[in-house]
């Protein structure tokens, strides 16, 4: 068997030898030309492929984002809201502290003490329906992402950044922070 090198002339290679006879044989160039055009289809078809995975990804992430952010504001669209409630509720809790002891016991108030009693709970059991939870302050360290320390208060008793004095309750919703927990903050006395 001779190889393509023993096939050829003195100073001829396969490529030169090919080109003489395509000159030759015209149904050698078109097959050439075929081929040259099935390679060309050929890439163009990986380019659409890869362009098509490119735009089914981007499409699943923009449907990921967008689920998200419906849920997103699902569940937080009350923010606001809540936040204007919670003035309410606070000032029905001022209000309940600032009944004296004695006039809890008249039967004359006693009525009104227990509808706004009443009225506290069923605040709590709405905000707990909605996914709003009081933040525990009391004993706690201070956490900046849930309390706002507005003093500090010296103690013996309690280790610095300890909170001591609950100024006004916080509160979160779902996982979010609706109100932080205004609070005092333990300090070593002087």
């Amino acid at each position: 068997m001779m190889s393509e090198k023993d096939q050829t002339g003195p100073g001829e290679t396969g490529e030169d030898l090919r080109e003489e006879t395509a000159e030759a044989a015209p149904e050698l160039a078109e097959h050439d030309t075929a081929n040259a055009r099935v390679a060309e289809l050929e890439k163009k078809l990986e380019e659409a492929n890869a362009a098509t995975l490119y735009a089914q990804a981007e499409m699943q992430n923009i449907r990921r984002r967008a689920e998200k952010e419906a849920k997103d504001a699902r569940a937080y669209a009350v923010t606001q809201f809540a936040r204007d409630v919670l003035s309410v509720a606070d000032n029905l809790s001022r209000a309940l502290g600032a009944i004296p002891g004695d006039l809890r016991e008249d039967d004359k108030m006693k009525g009104l003490v227990t509808g706004l009693e009443a009225t506290g709970r069923e605040f709590e059991t709405v905000f707990t329906r909605h996914g709003i939870a009081k933040i525990t302050a009391m004993g706690e360290q201070l956490d900046p992402n849930r309390h706002q320390a507005m003093m500090e208060v010296p103690s013996e008793e309690a280790e610095p950044g300890t909170i001591v004095q609950e100024i006004q309750t916080g509160y979160m919703i779902n996982d979010r922070l609706l109100r932080p927990a205004l609070v005092g903050v333990a300090k070593k006395p002087e």
